[in-house]
């Protein structure tokens, strides 16, 4: 075989997609490596031998492969296919892959919730192609808590399931919308401007599972007033507890429903500044509006709390979440940059944006007395 004919043959192999390859999981290629032998003959390129895979990755894709084959077949006819029988069959294919690979993850296949404690610790034993049937048939059936734990462990981005956030929208599942956009690395324009305008355009009183997002974001505010008047703890956790305290208060109260959304992607890092000034900029006048009015919201509550920007790392739950002031103005930064002159222009956007210059300058003044302490401090110690 010349060369050329080996290099097509190499291209060809190498644009597979995952379904199709022989090893639709992710191999540790360390001990394959070490084996590989040079063979010398007298052809141009020097081949090599010794190319074999451990026995346990071996048994782990062939799992994958028959499972990924006859789930993909029983999707294809979804109506003579139930919610019990995908459960069942899950759970099987991670019952043989724990009996496999050996590994124990503390909770046996007969009992509850066996599927999402296996998926929690090593669902990335599934692989790729695996995962997206799995997704799919999960909005199938909406079994919406091995979806959650999928999201939550990081197991699902771009490549695993393209449309998971326009899917969820349409599901009205903005419960899992906040998980996607705080867990998912590779969001696009497209994902980021429909979970702004989801939230933005949503009633007043939200969805069902807006009021989920409600509820949990009362639980943590709650939890954390509590471990804040525990007088047992230190001054230095007593101190990282009330400011935990503080802002998961102020994460709460007065939000509507659906501005209680808007925090995950406010806060969120996986969303680049250059997708959301892209998406700012796509919003019509009245996303705008109540764009605007949440940021005013965050800049007041700010301007109420000074010590809260100064609030340090916290172990508490829920306090990733919470937009910092860094997050609100740069938002409102992106706002200016996006909608100038219909901020200028049209009346009901100037009353806002007067009404949120003063407490702007009233931030600006406390943050140049904090500038003029911190050098003087710095000063001192220097």
């Amino acid at each position: 075989m010349s060369m050329l004919e080996l290099i097509t043959k190499a291209s060809a192999t190498s644009n597979e997609s995952p379904s199709d390859s022989q090893y639709p999981i992710v191999l540790n290629p360390d001990p394959i490596l070490l084996n590989l032998n040079p063979k010398t003959n007298d052809s141009f390129i020097n081949r090599v031998e010794g190319w074999k895979i451990s026995e346990l990755d071996a048994q782990v894709i062939e799992l994958a492969q028959k499972f990924y084959k006859n789930l993909k077949i029983k999707l294809k006819n979804p109506n003579s296919f139930t919610k019990v029988e995908f459960v069942n069959m899950l759970n099987l294919y991670l019952e043989k892959s724990k009996e496999s690979s050996g590994i124990s993850i503390g909770i046996e296949p007969k009992d509850e919730g066996f599927s999402n404690a296996f998926i929690r610790k090593f669902g990335f034993l599934m692989g790729e192609a695996v995962l997206g049937l799995v997704i799919e048939a999960c909005f199938v059936f909406e079994i919406w808590e091995i979806l959650e734990t999928l999201i939550e462990g990081g197991l699902v981005n771009g490549s695993v399931y393209k449309d998971l956030v326009g899917k969820l929208i349409e599901k009205r599942r903005a419960d899992l919308v906040c998980l996607s956009v705080k867990y998912v690395s590779d969001l696009q324009v497209s994902d980021v401007l429909s979970v702004l305008r989801f939230f933005l355009c949503a009633p007043k009183d939200g969805y069902g599972s807006m009021v989920d997002v409600r509820n949990e974001w009362e639980r943590q505010a709650v939890s954390a007033i509590e471990i804040a008047a525990d007088k047992s703890l230190g001054v230095k956790k007593l101190n990282k507890a009330k400011d935990a305290a503080v802002l998961l208060v102020m994460a709460h109260d007065e939000f509507t429903t659906s501005e209680l959304c808007l925090h995950y992607l406010i806060s969120s890092s996986n969303v680049d500044d250059v997708i959301l000034s892209a998406c700012i900029g796509k919003l019509n006048g009245l996303e705008i509006m109540s764009f605007v009015r949440y940021l005013k919201k965050w800049l007041v509550k700010y301007q109420k709390f000074p010590e809260a920007c100064l609030s340090g790392k916290s172990s508490q739950k829920g306090v990733e979440s919470v937009p910092s002031l860094e997050n609100v103005t740069k938002c409102f930064g992106l706002v200016i940059d996006e909608h100038f002159s219909s901020l200028v222009m049209h009346l009901e956007f100037v009353e806002e944006v007067k009404s949120i210059e003063l407490v702007v300058n009233s931030l600006a003044s406390e943050a140049r007395i904090c500038c003029t302490l911190a050098n003087l401090c710095a000063s001192l110690k220097n």
